[in-house]
């Protein structure tokens, strides 16, 4: 289990529906603001970038809106970013060369 003491009731409810993303399912920023009642997929990228529980709070499962894979850590490009692919890509989510979602496990 979790301890989420440290964070702030924020970052709390975004971890929160973070776990009921399933394994091998994605959420874009913008459904997950909508789904805890908050007007920014900004801010939820901000809490994500400051998980510190990942992977086991999946913050890996939020891609963007146009269904490129987005950022992971606060990171765009890079070792990060090959991390997250290759996360989502062992749950069984695939991602064209350039990063673009090419199924259908986004959740809406």
């Amino acid at each position: 289990m979790v301890n989420f003491t440290q964070c702030t009731e924020f970052q709390k409810k975004v971890y929160r529906a973070l776990l009921e993303i399933p394994k091998g399912r994605v959420m874009t920023y913008r459904s997950l603001s909508k789904k805890i009642e908050v007007n920014s997929a900004q801010a939820i990228g901000q809490a994500l970038k400051r998980n510190p529980f990942s992977p086991e709070v999946p913050c890996h499962r939020v891609i963007k809106s146009n269904g490129l894979i987005g950022g992971f850590f606060g990171k765009v490009e890079g070792a990060e970013i090959e991390k997250k692919r290759e996360l989502l890509e062992s749950e069984g989510v695939s991602f064209t060369q350039d990063g673009k979602l090419i199924d259908s496990t986004l959740i809406l």
